[in-house]
């Protein structure tokens, strides 16, 4: 039964894209006649310089959220991890712009970034670095940066807490016999809390990373792909080619060669596991 269903689930939708992506179909319509198999679809993408816009734009997108948030986390995760009054309250409000959903997270941002009634514009103006109010989601590089802040935002609270479970693991007698050898703050997290964290901030990244390709709700909200193309990520690309231009045969063979690339990062997120498990069992 578990294969019939992962066959039914799984497969027999895949080999339909497969078929669908070597035909030149428009809009799926039911009892029509097959037609000829064809490559055309995927010489089509490839020399498409809209889709190597949106690979280019992907590929900026998430090197620049996975670094942030990494960065950001591991800042979070080293300070909730201090003892402190209201540690327990940090650590829940960590986690709150996760458990936003993604929509209602991007009209707020929206609203934030807004050029007439905008609270970024405002403050900006009062404290003098800007002359008047901007236009964040009209400027190529400013919805850029305004997709990166919200995504940054919104996904830097995963790896906080992926890193403080981490931390907390550490066994307390480490940092008692580091301080007794006058250790500072930054010996103790190059040479105890870095290494000991090493599988953990490995499985974190690389989700972070994978993560970050699957993203749409967020930049959709926000600027729709706009403007030009600067925000055309690879997922608006693909529903915009099946879901408005009705291209179903190109949307087809641009999700087959989607589902490899995410494929092959699901095989270094595997490999990385692998290694990290060798590494403790040593």
């Amino acid at each position: 039964p578990a294969v019939l269903v992962t066959v039914i689930i799984i497969a027999y939708p895949i080999l339909m894209g497969i078929d669908i992506s070597l035909q030149n179909v428009k809009i799926a319509q039911v009892g029509a006649e097959r037609l000829p198999w064809t490559l055309a679809n995927y010489e089509e993408m490839l020399t498409s310089s809209e889709f190597w816009q949106a690979v280019w734009v992907t590929i900026k997108l998430v090197i620049v959220v996975t670094v942030l948030c990494t960065v950001i986390g591991m800042s979070t995760a080293l300070l909730v991890n201090q003892r402190f009054r209201g540690r327990t309250v940090a650590r829940l409000l960590i986690a709150l712009p996760w458990a936003i959903p993604a929509v209602v997270a991007a009209v707020v941002w929206w609203w934030i970034f807004d050029s007439n009634f905008g609270l970024r514009n405002w403050l900006l103006v009062q404290i003098g670095i800007l002359d008047a109010p901007m236009a964040w989601l009209s400027s190529t590089w400013g919805a850029f940066v305004v997709v990166t802040v919200v995504l940054v935002w919104k996904g830097y609270p995963f790896i906080a807490i992926m890193l403080l479970a981490g931390l907390q693991a550490i066994p307390e007698e480490l940092y008692e016999a580091a301080k007794i050898d006058g250790a500072s703050s930054w010996a103790i997290f190059l040479y105890i809390q870095l290494p000991k964290m090493r599988g953990v901030l490995t499985i974190a990244v690389l989700l972070r990373w994978m993560d970050s390709f699957l993203i749409y709700a967020e930049p959709f909200a926000l600027t729709g792909g706009g403007p030009g193309n600067t925000t055309t990520f690879l997922s608006i690309y693909l529903v915009k080619l099946a879901t408005m231009q009705f291209d179903l045969g190109p949307a087809a063979a641009f999700s087959l060669i989607y589902f490899l690339i995410i494929l092959l990062f699901s095989f270094a997120f595997y490999q990385a596991l692998l290694n990290v498990g060798r590494g403790e069992t040593e």
